[in-house]
């Protein structure tokens, strides 16, 4: 696969996702919970490291074989009336098995994410297009006032990681096409035929 491929997978995926509905708290792998009340006007810097079994969570929630590093850097601000933007990088290490020659392989992902959260009675439509977001996308549900940064990064990191990894220079070679021509399928056929030819008289 392609990386615009790969992007353009991780794009209808998250377009897919029901604004709210990645796990939280108990549920999640990973959870680092933020109240919106405690975001001040200046905003808020946030910096995390997943420790030895956040990662061993993540990575059996991503379906690979190890995350020997996982981070994520988010700036939140207040937005609207009772909202909260948040930006930031997720950045991985992650170890997969080579599709190709079924060795393990690590490999770097970053994702960066841009999401509104704004409260379930709040006028969530009103501000997805103040901010210009996709004519499908709303902002995201933020339950309880809490935003779960934790959840975010995972939520990324999954969408970034490549579901078809290849070691570097190693490519799929195809099963080669018979070229013998007593070996199409209509071959055993054409002898039959020549068998039961005009007797000789």
């Amino acid at each position: 696969m392609s990386e615009r491929e790969r992007r353009d997978l991780s794009s209808k995926s998250a377009k897919a996702r029901l604004p709210g509905d990645r796990p939280s708290g108990a549920d999640a792998p990973w959870s680092f919970p933020v109240p919106a009340a405690e975001i001040p006007a200046a905003g808020r810097h946030v910096e995390l490291k997943a420790n030895a079994d956040e990662r061993a969570a993540v990575a059996r929630a991503a379906g690979v074989v190890d995350i020997s590093r996982l981070e994520a850097l988010f700036e939140l601000a207040p937005f609207a009336r009772d909202g909260v933007q948040v930006t930031g990088v997720i950045s991985a290490s992650v170890t997969q098995t080579c599709v190709v020659t079924l060795e393990p392989m690590t490999s770097e992902v970053e994702e960066t994410a841009d999401l509104v959260f704004m409260p379930p009675d709040g006028p969530r439509v009103a501000a997805a297009k103040s901010i210009d977001l996709d004519e499908t996308a709303v902002p995201d549900t933020l339950e309880n006032g809490i935003v779960d940064l934790g959840a975010v990064a995972v939520e990324f990191l999954i969408l970034g990681i490549d579901p078809y990894p290849r070691k570097p220079g190693v490519a799929f070679d195809a099963p080669p096409i018979a070229t013998d021509p007593e070996a199409h399928p209509f071959a055993a056929l054409a002898a039959l035929k020549k068998d039961k030819g005009p007797k000789q008289g």
